[in-house]
C-alpha cells in the first residue's frame, strides 16, 4: 500500500481507515456528498444528502458516548432538539439575521452544557441500565414540555421560520445555472452544512484519538483498573456526556437551518433515537467512520428502498406471489431484514468487520 500523505494523516488524527474497502467507501461517501447537488440533481436527492450529513455528526456524537465511553443514553435526541429549537426560536423571535442564528446556537449550546452537566453529575454514578432509564425519563419529559409550551415552541405544530437572505431559496448568486444547478440559497445552505459537518467530524476524530479519548476507552474497557491508575471515571464520563451533547446540539442546529422548520416529531421523537442506535450498530461502535458509512447506507435505504421495490414489483407482475412479497408497502419488513442480516454477518459493524478482515490478511 502507498504511504498516506502526512497532511491527510494529520487531518485524520492518525486514525486511518485501516482497510482498503473502508477507505473506498469513505471516499465514495465524501465525493458523493461533496458534489451531490451536481451529481444527483433534484430536491429529494439534495434533502437526503443533507440529512446524511446531519446524521453523520449526530451519530458520531452518540458513538463518543456509546462506542468510546460505554454510556447508554436515551437523552441524545433531547440535545439534538435543543439545537434545532434554539435556531427556530431565535429566528422566529428576532427575525432572519445572522445574529439570530448565532444567538440561537449559542443559547442552545449553553442550555445543553448545563443539562448534560446536571444529568452527568447526578446520574453517572449509578449502573448503566439505571442511567439509561434516567435519560429516557428526562428525554420523554422534555418532549412533552416542548409539545405543551405552544407559545414558545409552537407546540405540536412546531415553528416555521426564515433564514438570512443568503440562505433563503429565493436568493440567487447568478441568474444562469452553473453545471445545470442554480446557485441559490438552498445550495449555499447545503454547503454550509457540508463544511460544518466536515470540520466538526475532524474535531471529533481529534478528540477520540487524544489522551482524553484514550482515557475514555480505558474506562470503558476496565473501570476499576482505570480508577486505580489515576483516572476518575465519573469526571471523564461527565465531560464525555457534555462533549457529545455539544456536537448533538450543533447537528440539531444544522437540521433546523436546512428544513427552516422544527417540531417535536422532527428532532425529539423516539424514532430518531432508534435510527441513531441502528446506524451505530450497522456502522460499528467505537469507529467514527462507522457513523459515516452507517448513516449513508441506512438513510439511502430508508429513502429509496420503497422506490426500488416499486420498480421490482412492477416488473414481476407475471409472478403474483413475488410481486406481493416485494410490494412497496412491505418496505419496512425488508429494511428490518437487511438490518438483521447486517448484524448477523457484521456483529462488530461494517467498519469493524472490514478492519478485522484487513488485519487478518496483513497477519498472514
Amino acid at each position: 500500500m502507498k504511504p498516506t500523505p502526512p497532511l491527510l494523516r494529520s487531518l485524520l488524527s492518525d486514525d486511518l481507515p485501516r482497510s482498503r474497502i473502508v477507505a473506498a467507501l469513505l471516499l465514495v461517501i465524501f465525493v458523493g456528498l461533496a458534489f451531490a447537488p451536481f451529481l444527483f440533481p433534484g430536491a429529494k436527492a439534495m434533502s437526503v444528502a443533507a440529512k446524511i450529513l446531519v446524521f453523520i455528526l449526530l451519530v458520531g456524537s452518540f458513538d463518543l458516548l456509546l462506542g468510546y465511553t460505554g454510556i447508554v443514553s436515551f437523552a441524545h435526541t433531547m440535545f439534538f432538539g435543543i439545537g434545532a429549537y434554539g435556531v427556530a426560536i431565535a429566528s422566529t423571535r428576532l427575525g432572519p439575521a445572522w445574529s439570530s442564528l448565532a444567538l440561537g446556537v449559542a443559547g442552545a449550546l449553553a442550555a445543553s452544557v448545563v443539562l448534560a452537566l446536571v444529568i452527568g453529575l447526578f446520574s453517572l454514578r449509578v449502573r448503566a441500565i439505571f442511567f439509561a432509564m434516567i435519560t429516557l425519563a428526562v428525554a420523554s419529559a422534555f418532549q412533552t414540555l416542548a409539545s405543551q409550551l405552544s407559545e414558545f415552541t409552537g407546540g405540536e405544530d412546531g415553528l416555521t421560520f426564515k433564514l438570512p437572505e443568503w440562505l433563503q431559496p429565493g436568493f440567487s448568486l447568478r441568474e444562469e445555472p452553473f453545471l445545470g444547478v442554480s446557485l441559490d440559497g438552498k445550495l449555499l445552505s447545503y454547503y454550509l452544512i457540508f463544511c460544518s459537518v466536515l470540520v466538526l467530524f475532524l474535531v471529533l476524530l481529534r478528540i477520540v484519538n487524544s489522551p482524553f479519548g484514550r482515557a475514555l476507552q480505558a474506562i470503558r474497557e476496565n473501570e476499576f483498573r482505570a480508577d486505580a491508575i489515576g483516572f476518575r471515571p465519573v469526571l471523564y464520563r461527565t465531560w464525555s456526556s457534555v462533549l457529545a451533547a455539544v456536537f448533538a446540539t450543533l447537528a440539531g442546529a444544522l437540521l433546523a437551518i436546512w428544513l427552516r422548520y422544527n417540531g417535536p416529531d422532527t428532532s425529539l421523537s423516539f424514532e430518531v433515537m432508534l435510527d441513531i442506535l441502528l446506524i451505530v450498530v450497522i456502522g460499528g461502535m467505537g469507529t467514527l467512520y462507522g457513523a459515516a458509512v452507517g448513516s449513508a447506507l441506512f438513510l439511502l435505504a430508508q429513502s429509496y428502498l420503497q422506490d426500488l421495490m416499486k420498480l421490482v414489483s412492477g416488473s414481476l407482475e407475471a409472478i403474483p406471489l413475488l410481486a406481493k412479497l416485494l410490494s412497496p408497502d412491505r418496505w419496512l419488513l425488508w429494511l428490518g431484514l437487511l438490518f438483521v442480516l447486517s448484524v448477523y454477518y457484521f456483529p462488530s459493524g461494517i467498519v469493524g468487520r472490514l478492519r478485522e478482515a484487513a488485519k487478518v490478511r496483513l497477519g498472514r
